[in-house]
């Protein structure tokens, strides 16, 4: 048996590495050539502390308080010379990637299909050499064929599968969105580096509310494809917001997942006044009290900056603080690497 541990460092970059039942987490990243911080590896310097943002695992009492004290311990505060995993984990590196020998991972893919899903919305399918593990919600970094330049899109696909998905917003003019209409064809062969952000879903028990604008659908759709790999039983809400009828994707995806998750209900909301949705207007007018739940909830939010703003200011005079708040602009065109 084994267990994934996902370490996220300070820069964005998050790394993979398999644990086996009863290794230290330490141990394991030096046995894949990972070399993470640590100066006596036998629990007395604290060097090498991190901080669990999820998952089971036991510390044992082979370390010292000075190296960690037990409120920070009660913090899931952790040594990584002491950690074994009982579960999958996903671990907080307070240093750069390049600090521990290690950085973004390539690898080619081969495009499986690129679909016109609306005027505004494009569909690309690829299949990577070997399957692409990511925390649902994270970005990729794709360079465009035959230029240097790379766009960042979010996974809309299940962690780990055989495919993976990307919505991406057609933006006239827009260097990817011209070789997607234009130039790419089921077969070409596409550089991915990845994956990267803290935009990723979180294990709580608490009700979830999805705040998406347009194809910051993308990483909602991967987040619930994995509840539903769970068998999530949690309240889930989906508000997908865009301006006209015919931008609303990825519909009948939607549907299925009501099926697939007892808890799960999602609303359509169209700018368009003249928009035949029950829901008109912006995604702030359509917040109820039952999905703000007085705070107790975890808000997952991703969408173009004004979106975001709006949000994030129709909750702060409504006087609610999220018990988890976590949220990812996209700019149309804008690389990652900017």
């Amino acid at each position: 048996m084994s267990f994934t541990i996902a370490l996220n460092f300070e820069d964005g970059i998050t790394r993979f590495i398999q644990c086996n039942a009863g290794e230290k987490v330490l141990d394991a990243a030096y046995r894949q050539k990972m070399n993470l911080p640590m100066d006596c590896s036998d629990g007395v310097c604290g060097t090498c502390k991190c901080h669990c943002a999820s998952g089971d695992y036991a510390l044992g009492e082979d370390f010292l308080a000075e190296a960690l004290s037990d409120e920070e311990a009660a913090a899931r505060q952790v040594l990584t010379c002491q950690m074994i995993p009982s579960s999958d984990c996903v671990i907080d590196v307070p240093v750069a990637s390049a600090q521990c020998k290690t950085g973004i991972t390539t690898t080619d893919a081969d495009v499986v299909a690129i679909n016109a899903l609306s005027d505004t919305a494009i569909e690309l399918v690829v299949r990577p050499e070997t399957p692409l593990h990511f925390l649902s919600g994270q970005y990729i970094n794709i360079q465009i064929p035959g230029t240097p330049h790379l766009r960042a899109y979010s996974f809309s696909s299940l962690p780990g599968s055989q495919e993976g998905r990307f919505l991406i917003r057609n933006v006239p003019g827009g260097l990817m969105s011209q070789w997607l209409t234009q130039r790419g064809q089921p077969g070409d062969t596409l550089t991915l580096s990845g994956p990267m952000g803290s935009f990723y879903l979180r294990h709580t028990v608490r009700p979830v509310l999805m705040l998406a604008g347009g194809t910051g659908l993308a990483p909602m759709l991967s987040m619930l494809e994995t509840l539903a790999q769970r068998q999530s039983q949690r309240q889930i809400t989906l508000l997908y917001g865009v301006t006209s009828d015919v931008d609303l994707v990825k519909t009948e995806a939607l549907d299925a997942f009501r099926q697939k998750l007892p808890g799960f209900r999602w609303l359509p909301v169209v700018t368009d006044a003249q928009s035949a949705c029950p829901q008109r207007g912006f995604v702030t007018d359509h917040l109820s009290d039952e999905m703000l739940n007085q705070g107790e909830v975890d808000i997952y939010l991703c969408g173009p900056p004004p979106m975001v703003n709006a949000i994030t200011m129709a909750l702060r005079e409504r006087n609610i603080t999220p018990a988890g708040f976590w949220y990812e602009k996209f700019i149309a065109s804008q690389s990652a690497a900017a």
